[in-house]
């Protein structure tokens, strides 16, 4: 059954599979399907396959082949990364127990009067932070771990110096993702790595929605984790990775097989690694021009938006954002309304997080901000690819203008507004 024809304009949740990528990955359905611990010729080729992706992964990072680990998305990655140190550190207590101490990960010149390494039950993150974030932070919290939840000015930027300010003798961890994933600002990542490498603390950053997008050297950054998903650049869904600088020693997620080194037990998804490699081959292959490309639509996009329709504010820093987001709110309406007639004109857009869709609760990210509820319900994220065309802006455009002016003509309160009261932005 044909599709009706349909302009999409929500990348940040998910992307097209690139047909270069399903290409790559095919023969790994129906001819080398074998699992690649098997010693026979077709497990052989898939092991061969994922150690390909591993190496075209690892160059896209600066990173090495062997701090490459595959996993099941970006979801599974933050999770690792916050579990696995928490545990690493000594700082998760189950019921009746003292933090483990043996073996925590610590700066070397830290000890304390009893020559053990210190408790580490300290991370610091942000209140932007994706949900997968937020909620192992919660889950951690639970089991002992004391959490951090940096704010962020009106445009979304974590500063650095009350980042610094927060740091204690029991930090272990900071968290600070690349961009946000709904406002599109991306950090000071460069600064942060450098005030944890000073401090001597683990630095992990969620780069879900800046890989592909941003260059990122782990190395020039001082990144010692960082969290990916395929399905964000063209690539399949159900497959990320985490790197973990090389002297860094935290135990698996998953337990039960000597899979990625034994550190996450599983059969690979070869076909998903595959396409994972592929995928991050031609993000960086075409990274320039084709961010260049969505850099002055998004900005073509921001110019029409706050011009031609009173009353909206731009969320998120104006420069400093990822190439293809654009995340309004409009004054007196309600975003998911707005999304469901957009959807009837065969728009796709989204009001914020694809792993929040359905939530009634207005984004934590734009109440971070300091947007107020009533302002933050009325959000709209619209986010673009290679394939998005001026004309396909110009389309979506007009019909949000509609969209809009209608649905503030159905308001009391811009009913009110518009006999009483001066504009709020």
């Amino acid at each position: 059954m044909m599709m009706k024809k349909f302009i999409y304009l929500d990348n940040a949740a998910t992307t097209k599979t690139s047909p270069t990528v399903v290409e790559a990955m095919l023969p790994y359905f129906s001819d080398y399907y074998g699992n690649a611990s098997g010693i026979y010729e077709i497990g052989v080729k898939s092991k061969e396959a994922i150690s390909k992706s591993r190496e075209r992964i690892a160059s896209t990072l600066g990173a090495k082949p062997e701090e490459i680990y595959f996993t099941g998305g970006g979801s599974e990655s933050d999770n690792w990364a916050l579990k696995a140190v928490a545990e690493a550190n000594g700082g998760i207590m189950t019921a009746g127990t003292e933090p483990a101490r043996e073996g925590a990960l610590f700066h070397p010149a830290i000890r304390d009067d009893t020559g053990l390494a210190p408790v580490k039950n300290h991370i610091i993150t942000t209140k932007i932070e994706h949900h997968a974030i937020l909620h192992t932070c919660e889950y951690l919290e639970k089991r002992g771990m004391e959490v951090t939840y940096l704010n962020v000015d009106e445009n979304g930027l974590v500063n650095p110096r009350e980042l610094e300010h927060a740091i204690r003798p029991q930090t272990g961890l900071i968290s600070v993702m690349f961009a946000n994933n709904e406002v599109g600002t991306i950090q000071p990542i460069r600064e942060i790595g450098e005030i944890a490498k000073r401090h001597g603390i683990l630095f992990h950053t969620d780069a879900v929605q800046a890989y592909g997008q941003l260059p990122i050297d782990v190395e020039a950054l001082h990144i010692d984790l960082l969290s990916a998903s395929a399905h964000k650049l063209n690539g399949p869904k159900g497959v990320g990775f985490l790197y973990i600088r090389r002297n860094i020693r935290i135990q698996s997620l998953i337990h039960g097989g000597a899979q990625e080194r034994k550190r996450r037990a599983g059969t690979e998804n070869v076909p998903g690694i595959v396409g994972f490699g592929q995928a991050a081959r031609e993000a960086v292959d075409t990274m320039a021009e084709r961010t260049a490309y969505e850099r002055e639509l998004r900005d073509y996009l921001i110019d029409r938006i706050l011009r031609e329709i009173p009353y909206t504010r731009l969320n998120g820093h104006r420069t400093k954002r990822l190439p293809n987001n654009a995340n309004f709110s409009f004054q007196f309406i309600e975003g998911e309304s707005l999304l469901i007639l957009l959807d009837m004109e065969g728009i796709c857009a989204s009001s914020g997080s694809a792993c929040t869709t359905g939530s009634l609760d207005p984004s934590h990210v734009l109440l971070a901000l300091g947007l107020p509820d009533d302002i933050a319900h009325g959000s709209l994220r619209l986010t673009l690819s290679a394939e998005t065309t001026r004309e396909e802006i110009d389309t979506a455009v007009e019909a949000i203008k509609r969209i809009v002016e209608r649905l503030r003509s159905m308001s009391p309160q811009y009913e009110d507004f518009c006999r009483h009261s001066p504009s709020q932005f």
